[in-house]
């Protein structure tokens, strides 16, 4: 019989046991859960031990270096003055960039090369070449910023925390060029340098002396950088700076230049390729030296943009070279004063000689023409310096010899450097039989000869030797040293020959003649100054040669030319040289050294009328005071 409304119960005696159930997962969940924070416990634990106990040096070090930073102080390089206290080269305060290499990355180098106007080739490249460096040595990018630079910086400081800026002192250079091959200009030291043991005590990153009297006397105007240790924040921001170690300048130099003279030599090259040299021969103090064309060398200062490097190592004038000591030419006639002398010396004539030139002399199969094609006539030793007759001095050469016009030519200086303190002085050529077995394996021909008694053949000398000879001669064969920078020392250094007193008069009054007596010198001529000189017209090939070379490849073959002179002349101060490159004749540069002459002498007539105004005003105090 059916129960009505019957219940199933089975379901509820399954109750319990669900439950059960899930308490044992909860207490699982707990389990994991209390094991995890153990785990983890331990964990930081773990750290903290290795941060405060076993690491804590390391790691207070590292805290240290991040907030602390140390900065170089750049020590400002020396000034330097001419003979008269002026200055010539100083420093200006500016604004350095540093790259910090530290926590550099590589993604930055471009938008940093574009806000900044680098070249970003040779930032990465000076990036990859530091790479071998200590990594606390920072990169200087830029010696000097612009206020665009600055705006960059200081919009981007988040960005770019490896920029550092520091203040520094840049060189500050003459414009135009002028003094820049005796100056010579700075640069960040390359790694070639570094190698050598000129520059052995310096560092990566250093700025040195490149050329000029800033590499000759680097050491002195260097000085040593300082250290400061700042600090900043987390953004690179300087809160705090403490001085460490304070910059030492470097020591200012005192030139023998004379900025007057320089000024009047500079402006007559204007225009012109060559060279000027002003020396005083008494002492060997350089009052003037000019090269033409010249550089800016403001555009070296810190690191030279590859534009400016490419626009000036691609000239084909080679602006770089300093032509007063590094340009080896013939000299032309303007070393018949010293074939003269050798002739006289030797015995090879007298100054009664007589020779006759009808505008040509044949010798060796071979005719020479001389510059004046009609001829001169017949001549003796006085007129033939005045007037410059090759024909002369070609009969003359063939008399002496080579041996010994190359014995004369090495007793005046030539073939070898003078000593000047400058780098990369030339030293020359005396062509003689024994230099042309070793150089060019070859016997010596006697057609070699006359060429090289009239300046030509492979006989070259440099500027500088030339007025260094031809001052010498006027002293009565002593010559000293020339020198830049005021230094009893190196004046007192010199060089004596012993000639005859009579033979040196008569080349010296012949060079006179040159100028005073309507020889090929006579536009150098000066009221009341006796300015004695020698032209020079050197040919840089053969005539028939330079119209084909010059027809051909459109080069210019035109003469060299050249004058010497002194004044005045009995005691000489002063002695001018004269390079104009493809100048034509030697009277186009006897204007320059008239020029440089006479600024001398006006000079000198203003200061002994100031001293004796002076002394007359001091007097007159002095009686009225009594």
């Amino acid at each position: 019989m059916t129960v009505p409304h019957e219940r199933n119960y089975e379901p509820l005696l399954r109750e319990p046991l669900r439950l059960h159930d899930d308490t044992q997962f909860a207490a699982g969940r707990i389990a994991v859960f209390q094991y995890s924070v153990v785990l983890l416990f331990l964990f930081l634990i773990s750290g903290f031990w290795k941060l405060q106990v076993q690491n804590s040096d390391y790691y207070a070090e590292r805290a240290q270096q991040n907030r602390i930073r140390s900065r170089p102080l750049l020590a400002p390089r020396g000034r330097i003055f001419d003979r008269d206290g002026r200055v010539i080269v100083d420093n200006h305060v500016s604004s350095a960039l540093l790259l910090l290499r530290e926590n550099l990355k590589m993604e930055d180098l471009a938008p940093i090369a574009g806000g900044l106007n680098l070249d970003l080739a040779d930032l990465e490249e000076r990036v990859r070449h530091k790479s071998r460096e200590p990594k606390y040595e920072a990169i200087r990018l830029k010696d000097e910023l612009s206020p665009a630079d600055l705006a960059f910086i200081n919009s981007h400081r988040d960005a770019f925390p490896e920029l550092d800026v520091i203040q520094s002192q840049p060189r500050l250079y003459p414009r135009e060029g002028m003094m820049a091959h005796v100056i010579g200009y700075t640069g960040e030291i390359s790694a070639a340098e570094l190698e050598s043991p000129e520059f052995a005590r310096y560092k990566p990153g250093d700025v040195i002396g490149k050329s000029g009297i800033e590499r000759q006397y680097n050491d002195m105007l260097m000085g040593g950088d300082g250290q400061q240790r700042v600090e900043v924040d987390n953004r690179g921001q300087v809160r705090r700076a403490e001085q460490e170690k304070p910059a030492v300048a470097g020591k200012d130099l005192t030139l023998t230049i004379d900025l007057d003279l320089q000024a009047v030599a500079e402006l007559a090259m204007a225009g012109k390729n060559g060279a000027v040299v002003a020396l005083d021969p008494r002492s060997g103090e350089i009052l003037a030296m000019v090269s033409r064309p010249t550089f800016d060398p403001n555009k070296f200062t810190g690191h030279i943009s590859a534009p400016d490097w490419a626009a000036i190592n691609g000239n084909p004038d080679h602006p770089l070279l300093n032509r007063a000591i590094q340009a080896q030419q013939a000299p032309g006639s303007t070393f018949k004063p010293i074939v003269a002398l050798a002739a006289l010396e030797t015995g090879a004539l007298t100054e009664q000689t007589a020779i006759h030139c009808p505008g040509y002399l044949a010798l060796y199969d071979h005719t020479y023409h001389c510059m004046e094609r009609q001829g001169h006539g017949t001549l003796t030793l006085h007129n033939a310096i005045v007037h410059s007759c090759d024909v002369f001095f070609f009969s003359v050469g063939v008399k002496v010899g080579i041996d010994n016009l190359a014995k004369y030519a090495g007793m005046v200086g030539f073939g070898h450097p003078t000593g000047v303190d400058l780098p990369g002085e030339a030293e020359g050529l005396v062509p003689s039989p024994a230099e042309k077995a070793r150089n060019e394996r070859q016997p010596w021909y006697a057609g070699d000869t006359p060429p090289v008694a009239v300046g030509q053949g492979a006989l070259t000398v440099t500027p500088l030797q030339l007025a260094r000879a031809i001052g010498g001669l006027a002293m009565g064969g002593v010559w000293h040293t020339p020198h830049l920078v005021k230094n009893d020392a190196v004046a007192a250094r010199q060089t004596e020959a012993q000639f005859d007193a009579a033979h040196l008069q008569a080349v010296i009054d012949g060079m006179c003649g040159v100028v005073n007596e309507g020889g090929t010198g006579a536009p150098a001529a000066l009221a009341g100054i006796e300015l004695c000189g020698k032209t020079g017209t050197a040919q840089l090939a053969s005539i028939d040669k330079a119209k084909a070379e010059a027809a051909r490849h459109g080069l210019n073959l035109k003469e060299n030319a050249w004058f010497v002179g002194f004044a005045p002349r009995r005691a000489p101060e002063i002695v001018v040289v004269a390079l104009f490159d493809h100048g034509g004749v030697g009277q186009y540069a006897a204007t320059i050294v008239r020029d440089v002459v006479k600024c001398y002498f006006d000079k000198k007539t203003r200061l002994e009328t100031w001293r004796q105004d002076r002394s007359t005003v001091v007097a007159g105090g002095e009686f009225l005071r009594r």
